[in-house]
């Protein structure tokens, strides 16, 4: 780092196995979608030299695959790896998409690195998604570094923009938060608009010039110097702040020169730390260009200032029973544990995981143990089984290069792994291990669909185990009160990318229907009722008569029964037969088709006959009788309510209200947070936030979180009750 320029490696950009933890750079883009993450990662590979141009691969200028169209679709969307070589480091990429709806993916990249690097437009700024991720890095201590890109467009002001990032980063120290390289501006054009070409190194007080499509170094003019003088003073002022060396701020303030040595090595360990976040500017090349402008610097700052996997914790291991397991960060020759952070299906080689290795070896051909627990709520089972490892890969495009090991702190693909989801641990097979899980977010989008055809509906079922096996952040429900099958997405974006790949990964057609709310019904009050079932014709009939009363119970109650049969009305061996048959007419409903709960219905008479009573017939009769005391009843419609938390920021904290009470909402409190934040609880019926997921996100600009659990059922207002009634009539 600190501006020195380094031969360009050429082909031996393509980055292969790394032989030891300590050559191996893992970093994660981060940054809203349109700031430029994928052109930044484009143009990192050509100036390494694993692109000879823009979408071609340095093997003697056959065409790739990297830059098509729809590959370029699909990298927006979900997690991808680029690796590449810089001075004989081995830096793996991880591009995330900047859509809300792929926070999963984010998370994945971010469990995957070691460091990330935001990347901030200069003509859209600092959106409040990205805010929120830098302060989820800074939560585990993650090493982190900013670059402004669209440093072309016409209004571009990176003094601007620094500061912007200062006050959105900086919070607890914005002079933790300066510029390394200010830019280097080219003549006006007609227009008034001074194009960027090259960048000020403030260290060394070099200039390094970009314009001819190769970086160039030169010596400052003396009307340059002063600015340069000014930005550079407070830069180092904010190294030495950080400075683990406590006299080097004495000496600096008593006048003393701090060698340009010193202050590389100071700014490099504060960077690992995660104690100083450098702002850098970058640019794509020009056509004919070999290096983006800003991208020798970028490489410099990655390989230099950001961690090796040896300074990345490893996250907790346990064995499959739960022990605790201490396993040393990083060891080559310790016990296999790696995590399968992304899961893909490719039409040719099948299920392709990426996984990162964080202690042992990995090699091709070898068996190891698959461990996945903890996501059976989102339809993934826990299983425990031992597979053989296929090729081992590191990708670039559509291209997979095959390698021959991975060690712990790097990052491939591994084929037929048939049984491995994202999320999972493979482990020695002799030394099953677990990895502890990182936070997944809660889908609350839900999409309920059904087979377009009777081909589509065989297919369906391993098409949705599939499509959940490869996204965590998506929950298959078989919802046992609706009949509905129901995926739970995170946004529209994240449901329409499922409902593609079920069709064209999975050959699987499906229809989108509304999504049905779990509705009971219930008496309002006390009733009575008779059932009769007789019936004679010839040979055995059936005759069974019983009388209920009805009487409504609390909330959670169920369905509880009740026998005060004197005098044998109903024989003893009937009465059981009674009880199930309102059971089961509960079940089915008695006024709208939902489910009953919550009442008491008691036996109170009856009559039976020698020969023609039987089970049947009193089942028949109990459910007879449950349905005429609903006929003489008010019956209530009970909705399920949610218990909801919001939070959002102070800004929005008014119009987050008063859309919960447009919902039927009952604010419960609000609650004080750090970062400018506040916690709203309120209940609110699950009718009303089916979308709740989407029109949030409007409503927020994309800043608040919402979390939503079960409270109870309660009746629902009536005018409502009634439409839904009106629609049950006219379905039957």
């Amino acid at each position: 780092m600190g501006d020195k320029v380094k031969e360009h490696p050429g082909a031996a950009g393509r980055a292969m196995a790394a032989d030891h933890p300590a050559s191996v750079r893992n970093v994660v883009l981060v940054g809203h979608s349109g700031s430029g993450k994928t052109t930044l990662v484009e143009a990192l590979a050509l100036t390494a030299g694993a692109v000879n141009r823009a979408g071609r691969v340095e093997d003697g200028g056959t065409v790739s695959d990297y830059d098509d169209i729809e590959h370029r679709q699909q990298r927006s969307v979900q997690l991808s790896l680029v690796p590449v070589e810089w001075n004989g480091f081995k830096i793996n990429i991880l591009d995330t998409p900047g859509y809300a709806d792929f926070v999963g993916e984010l998370r994945a990249g971010l469990r995957a690195a070691d460091a990330a690097l935001f990347v901030v437009s200069a003509s859209d700024g600092v959106d409040g998604s990205t805010r929120m991720v830098w302060e989820e890095c800074a939560a585990v201590g993650m090493p982190r570094a900013i670059v402004v890109t669209h440093l072309e467009a016409a209004r571009a002001d990176f003094a601007e923009m620094t500061r912007v990032c200062a006050e959105a980063f900086g919070a607890d120290d914005p002079d933790a938060v300066l510029p390394l390289y200010t830019p280097l501006y080219g003549p006006q054009g007609p227009d008034g608009h001074a194009p960027v070409t090259g960048l000020v190194g403030l260290l060394t007080q070099k200039l390094f010039d970009y314009s001819t499509g190769e970086r160039k170094e030169s010596e400052p003019g003396p009307d340059q110097l002063p600015d340069i003088e000014e930005a550079r003073n407070r830069l180092i002022e904010g190294i030495i702040s950080e400075s683990e060396d406590e006299t080097l701020m004495d000496r600096y303030l008593g006048g003393e020169q701090i060698d340009l040595k010193t202050l590389i090595e100071d700014l490099e360990r504060a960077v690992a730390r995660g104690a100083f976040f450098p702002v850098l500017a970058a640019a794509p090349a020009a056509d004919g260009a070999r290096q983006g402008l800003g991208t020798v610097e970028l490489l410099e700052l990655v390989t230099g200032g950001f961690p090796t996997p040896f300074e990345h914790p490893t996250p907790g291991v346990t064995t499959i029973d739960g022990r605790p397991r201490e396993i040393k960060p990083c060891d080559t020759g310790g016990p296999l544990v790696a995590e399968v952070v992304k899961t893909a299906s490719d039409p040719y080689v099948g299920r392709v995981s990426l996984v990162r290795v964080f202690s042992g070896t990995l090699r091709p051909d070898e068996t190891v143990h698959v461990s996945g627990h903890g996501l059976a709520d989102r339809g993934h089972e826990d299983h425990d089984v031992d597979e053989k490892v296929g090729a081992l890969s590191t990708p670039f495009g559509k291209q997979q290069r095959p390698v021959t090991h991975v060690i712990a702190g790097d990052l491939a693909c591994v084929a037929k792994l048939g049984r491995a989801e994202t999320g999972d641990t493979l482990s020695g097979k002799d030394d099953p291990l677990l990895m502890e899980p990182w936070e997944m977010p809660d889908p609350l989008l839900p999409l309920a669909i059904e087979a377009h055809s009777k081909a589509d509906e065989d297919k369906l079922s391993q098409g949705l185990s599939r499509l959940v096996a490869e996204d965590p952040t998506m929950r298959l429900e078989q919802n046992q009160d609706t009949h509905q099958v129901v995926l739970w997405c995170l946004g529209e974006a994240h449901a329409d990318v499922a409902l593609e790949r079920l069709r064209s990964r999975y050959g699987v057609q499906v229809d989108v229907v509304p999504h049905r709310v779990s509705l009971r019904e219930t008496f309002a009050g006390r009733s009575a009722g008779r059932g009769r079932h007789v019936k004679q014709s010839g040979g055995h009939g059936q005759f069974a008569i019983c009388e209920i009363e009805v009487e409504p119970l609390p909330g959670g109650s169920g369905i509880e029964f009740v026998d005060k049969v004197v005098g044998g009305a109903v024989p003893r061996q009937f009465i059981p037969s009674v009880e199930k048959g309102i059971r089961a007419q509960a079940v089915k409903g008695v006024a709208a088709g939902y489910q009953l709960v919550d009442v008491r219905v008691t036996l109170l008479d009856g009559k039976a006959h020698s020969v023609d009573s039987s089970d049947a017939a009193f089942q028949t009769a109990g459910a007879l009788a449950l349905r005429e005391a609903a006929a003489d009843a008010k019956i209530h419609l009970l909705e399920p309510v949610a218990e909801v938390s919001v939070l959002v920021g102070d800004d929005y904290v008014g119009a987050v209200m008063s859309d919960l009470s447009g919902r039927r909402g009952r604010v419960l409190g609000t609650e004080q947070t750090s970062g400018g934040r506040t916690l709203i609880k309120a209940e609110v019926p699950e009718f009303e936030i089916g979308r709740y997921a989407v029109d949030l996100r409007s409503l927020s600009h994309g800043t608040a979180r919402f979390s939503r659990s079960y409270a109870r059922h309660e009746p629902m207002p009536p005018q409502i009750a009634e439409k839904i009634r009106e629609q049950a009539k006219e379905a039957s």
